[in-house]
Order: C-alpha cells, then sequence, then structure tokens
C-alpha cells in the first residue's frame, strides 16, 4: 500500500455534499475529465452531471466516460446520443450479460466510482450518479460517502482511470485508444483548503481490485488494518459477507480487546445477500463484535475507521462479488482529522438512524428464518464458486 502525501482530502457525505463539488469541478475543467461509474441515471442529478459533461466537451475538453454495462443498463441510447452529440466519447464495460452463460469471468463488472479531472483533482468513493431519495425508502437520503482529492494522489487517480478506458477501448474497437498521454505538468490546487478538508498534507493510498495483479489487495487493506488494531474498528458496509479469513480477524481483534462495531443494512432490497449476510450475525456477535442495522434510509457506504487514525473509503464492498469479481476502488487515508471526521458522521448515523442487533434476542429467531438465512448464504457462496473464483480462506 503506497501512501502520498502532499494532499487536500475533503470527506463528503451523500449526494447533497458530492454532486455540486464533481460539477464544480467538471465545468473548471480546462484539458480533460475521465469519469467512470457503476450506475448512471437518467433522473435529475444525471442530467446535471451529463449536462455539465456536454458543456466541458463543448469548450473543447476531452470527456470521457465509462459506464457498467448491467448497472447502466438504464442508460437510454438517447441518453447517450446527446452527450456524444456534445463530443463525450462514451464506453460501456461489458454490454452484453447472458442469464444463461455460466462462463468465468461473467459476473466481472465495474463498479468503481471515481473521477479525474485534468490529473489534479479526483474523486473516489461508493456514490453512483443517480438521485439520493430513489431507495426504498423517502424518510432519507442514500447514506454514502465520496472523497474529493486534490494533490499528487490525484495522478493516480488519472493513471488508473487512463488504464481501463484503454482497455475497454481496445475491446470494443480494437484498437488503441487515441489522445492519452499523462499531463506534463499537471495543475495543483493552490488557495485556501476546501469546505470540509483537514490539512494541505494529508496521506493516502488508492487501493484498486482488479481480475490479474490485484486480485485481493483491497481486502488485504482491510486486513492489515483491522490486525493492527488496538482501540476500535468501525465498519459501515451495506453488503457485508465476509469471508473465513476476514471473519477471523474481526474475532481476533476482539479477543484482543479492540471495540469492534459493523453498521450494516437494514432494509432487504437484494434478499438474498441480505439473508446470507444475517446467517453470520450469531457467530459474530457470539464473538463480541457489536451490530447495529441502519433503517433510516438505504445504506450504500463502504467505509471504515481503524483507531481513529486510518481510515478508507470505497465502492468496494466486503463480499464475494466485491472482493473476487468487480472492478473496485478504495481510498486509504493515514490522517486522524479526517478518520476522526469519518467516525464522528457514522456515530452520528447510529445513533439517529440505527437499532442494534442483541445477540439474545437473535438466537431466538424461528428456526424456519435461520434455514432461509443459510440456504441464501449457500446460494452466494455457489454462484461466486460458479463464476470461476476460489476463495483462499
Amino acid at each position: 500500500m503506497k501512501f502520498v502525501g502532499g494532499n487536500h482530502l475533503t470527506l463528503l457525505r451523500n449526494g447533497n455534499e458530492y454532486f455540486p463539488s464533481l460539477v464544480d469541478a467538471i465545468d473548471s475543467a480546462s484539458t480533460e475529465v475521465f469519469l467512470q461509474t457503476y450506475i448512471f441515471a437518467e433522473d435529475k442529478t444525471g442530467i446535471g452531471v451529463a449536462n455539465a459533461l456536454a458543456r466541458a466537451a463543448t469548450r473543447g475538453v476531452s470527456v470521457r466516460l465509462l459506464l457498467d454495462g448491467f448497472g447502466a443498463h438504464t442508460f437510454t441510447p438517447r441518453f447517450r446520443r446527446t452527450l456524444e452529440s456534445a463530443g463525450v466519447e462514451v464506453l460501456v464495460f461489458g454490454p452484453r450479460i447472458s442469464p444463461w452463460t455460466l462462463r468465468r469471468g461473467r459476473l466481472r463488472r465495474m463498479h468503481r466510482k471515481l473521477t479525474c479531472v485534468d490529473g489534479c483533482v479526483a474523486f473516489v468513493g461508493g456514490i453512483n450518479v443517480i438521485d439520493d431519495y430513489d431507495t426504498p425508502t423517502t424518510r432519507s437520503p442514500r447514506y454514502d460517502y465520496a472523497v474529493r482529492i486534490e494533490g499528487p494522489l490525484s495522478r493516480e487517480v488519472r493513471a488508473a482511470a487512463m488504464r481501463l478506458w484503454q482497455r475497454v477501448f481496445w475491446v470494443t474497437f480494437r484498437r488503441r485508444s487515441p489522445g492519452l498521454r499523462v499531463p506534463a505538468h499537471p495543475k495543483v490546487a493552490t488557495g485556501p483548503v476546501a469546505s470540509g478538508a483537514m490539512s494541505d498534507n494529508q496521506h493516502a493510498a488508492l487501493v484498486m481490485r482488479d481480475s490479474v495483479r490485484h486480485r485481493r489487495d483491497i481486502e488485504k487493506g482491510y486486513l492489515e488494518h483491522i490486525d493492527g488494531a488496538h482501540e476500535e474498528v468501525l465498519i459501515a458496509c451495506a453488503y457485508f459477507l465476509p469471508g473465513r479469513s476476514f471473519r477471523r480477524a474481526l474475532i481476533a481483534a476482539v479477543a484482543r480487546g479492540t471495540r469492534v462495531v459493523l453498521l450494516l443494512q437494514a432494509h432487504d432490497e437484494y434478499a438474498l445477500l441480505q439473508y446470507g449476510s444475517r446467517a453470520l450475525y450469531g457467530a459474530l456477535l457470539d464473538a463480541g463484535i457489536e451490530i447495529r442495522e441502519y433503517h433510516r434510509g438505504f445504506l450504500h457506504a463502504k467505509v471504515a475507521v481503524f483507531d481513529r487514525r486510518f481510515a478508507c473509503v470505497g465502492s468496494s464492498n466486503i463480499d464475494p462479488f466485491s472482493m473476487l469479481l468487480a472492478l473496485e476502488a478504495n481510498l486509504f487515508v493515514d490522517d486522524r482529522a479526517f478518520a476522526e471526521k469519518l467516525r464522528e458522521s457514522l456515530q452520528e448515523a447510529m445513533s439517529v438512524g440505527s437499532n442494534p442487533v442483541p445477540p439474545d434476542q437473535w438466537k431466538r429467531r424461528p428456526l424456519g428464518v435461520r434455514a432461509q438465512m443459510w440456504i441464501a448464504y449457500a446460494v452466494v457462496r455457489l454462484l461466486a464458486g460458479l463464476s470461476g473464483y476460489e476463495r483462499n480462506n
């Protein structure tokens, strides 16, 4: 894990903080914009971001948009033509998915949510381009995070975005993508620190998950920080179905006196994953791990805080599909002020929008409900196995 210093990092909570910052950066672009997202909805938010991309392309900025073929399946041809007519280049990762094919890699998706502008401002996180209130419940917005990066680390985000764009361009057209060279002297943010940034010398590492050399980098990053924690591990995750090594690391942390708290999803958006996740509650609760379920809205966050010093914000869930199959991007941050700000935000969410899962009550669940959970867990593991991957757990 390569930590890079000299950055301004701004924690952005939910779309109401993320999208204005994103659109402002795109509107300030002078050379290029890379935007990669799993979902790009044709709603008020999506149209606003699309208009910003179109404005940039119209004034001569090179704008490249990469979407996932499954996540953005509602991205209409008309919407695409509108962007392309303004000069935006659009590519789709894995556009065709057959429900009857069990070949290796069938379930591999591009799940990253990252943007880089002019090689000097970048965004990494878990927020898709979609309205916050397009959720199973409208009582509260979709609960998620992203980080705005100003400084040297933005060049690594740009390089990662460029590599994937070139790869998809080659697969799509069987030729080299033109006009992709690293800027010789990218602009570096100057002037006052953006609102919400902690310092002008924050250290962070961009950790990617791919299907070649970096298949387990994000999982290893989590395990390294869990193993090194002595006071507290706080994880918020939309879809939590870890393998044995991850569970053992959490249980070992509790055994050495570390408090471990999991903030998980209460709403059943994907019943198979939710039931499979709950099959693990009993063993985790018995080990002394605290579990809280977020019910105020739809939990989409994939973040963590370790010992109030290290933090993680990204796109990767802790389940077989994210850890083994999807292309993901997470940011690990070594900065006490940033970690404390994220921790305070999570504590607020837990206090006003979550309920604890009492171990005694959990054990009294009806046998039929427990059987459903274990069947769901078995099905999820079977699907991961059929995709051609095995866990080293």
